[in-house]
Formats: C-alpha cells, structure tokens, sequence
C-alpha cells in the first residue's frame, strides 16, 4: 500500500491531514502513533475509502479506489476500534458471512475458524449471539472476522482495547504470521511499549503531518535521542515542537 502526498477532512477549508506520504510494504508491520486529533483515525477513513481526499493518492495492491473499487476493497481488511457486529447473529455466523465476502472456500473458512476460535480462546461462544458477549469478545469477533479473510492489507486500529493480556498476545502472535506470509499491517495503538517490538516501522503523526517515520532507530535520529525507547521517542518529537 502506498499513500502520497495525501490532504483531507472533514471540511474543505480545514484539512486535518497536510499531505502525508508513507508506505507499507508486504510482510511488513508499520505502527501509526500520535495523540488524540493527530489524524490516525482521518488516515484510516481516507484508506477505506469512508472520506475522500481533497489532494493525493493511495493504492492498495497498485490500484486506486477510483480504477477498481472491487479488487481494491477486496484486498484490504479492517478492525475498528469498537466492535461493530450484528446482535442476532451468532460468532459463527459473523464468520461465514465474511468469509464469503472474500470468496473464501469453505474448506479454507473451516480450518481457519477452528485455528482462530482456539487461539483466541472462543470455541464454546462461537453460537453464542454477539448481542450476548462482552466487549472484550464483541472486539475479539472483528479481529477472528479480518482474519479469517485473509487479504494482502490489514488495517487495525485500537486493537488491544477490551482484550486480555493473553488475548493481545495472541493478536500479536497471529500478526507476526500475517507478515510471514507477506500480509501487510497498519496498526494503530496508544500503547507503544507492546508495540515497539512487533513493528518493523513507525509513523509519527502529529497535527496531521508525519513528524518522523522509519525503523526505531531511525526515528531515535530524528528525534536527536538514540537509544531510546519508542515511548520516549514519542514525548520527545511531540514536544520538542516538531509537530509545527
């Protein structure tokens, strides 16, 4: 997935997001980090294609949402930050439904949901209706649902919110062989000591403009700080006013 020189908001007059670049590459993990309004979730919404930009291009798989909406929706999956799932359906049933959305054979489907409903630890809910799970399990249904998929791009945003210790280290688990199988994922988290292991790359995104971006120790040079950890980093590039 590419982004380049993207601009766009709510409003025409007051774009949140001053033409952001960057880049995921396959079987590559990159961590979006900022504050609260620094755009995260703007950038997601425009990769979706929920809002439209006002300047720059993004291609999924080399193509624009414009030249094939089809291939392009097709080979991109999300995991919101709340769970949003039907009340009468059953965790099962979520799970069908996705999967013949993406075409997914039922002999790939049931062997993917078995491995899925044992590593999150959700064999006796999977006919149990949403309406009836906690949100730590609602959050674990959309994450069993982009994964059951299986497309070239992942874009996740929040996911450790409502999960357990052993249910983000089974997310985090599941990512790292996402990537070994050449999956790419954008992830965006407010909690960077988890993340920092697990990211190969990080854009720091503050007011809308990308104030650094790379491995860990690239974004430690940026910030004038090697050695440090990502979270210090962080503190470090937003408030020594780079952000402008």
């Amino acid at each position: 997935m590419s982004v380049q020189g993207l601009s766009g908001g709510y409003s025409l007059n007051r774009p949140v997001l001053h033409e952001i670049s960057f880049n995921v590459k396959p079987g590559e993990m990159v961590g979006l980090i900022g504050l609260n309004g620094a755009g995260k979730s703007t950038t997601m919404k425009h990769i979706l294609g929920l809002m439209k930009s006002q300047k720059g291009e993004i291609r999924v798989q080399g193509q624009t949402r414009e030249e094939n909406a089809e291939a392009y929706h097709g080979a991109l999956a999300f995991v919101p930050e709340s769970p949003l799932l039907y009340e009468e359906m059953t965790v099962r049933e979520h799970l069908e439904f996705t999967a013949r959305s993406y075409g997914v054979s039922r002999e790939e489907y049931e062997r993917r949901a078995e491995q899925l409903s044992s590593m999150f630890r959700m064999e006796d809910k999977m006919d149990s209706l949403s309406a009836h799970l906690s949100k730590g399990m609602r959050q674990k249904v959309m994450i069993m649902c982009a994964f059951v998929a299986r497309p070239s791009l992942y874009i996740i945003d929040e996911p450790f919110l409502g999960l357990d210790p052993l249910g983000i280290r089974s997310l985090l688990d599941f990512m790292l062989e996402l990537k070994a199988t050449g999956s790419s994922v954008l992830l965006s988290s407010h909690i960077l000591s988890t993340i920092e292991n697990y990211c190969d790359r990080f854009i720091v995104l503050h007011q809308g403009k990308i104030i650094a971006q790379g491995t860990l120790q690239e974004v430690a040079e940026q910030a004038g700080k090697p050695g440090l950890p990502l979270e210090e980093l962080f503190y470090a590039l937003i408030q020594g006013g780079n952000g402008g």
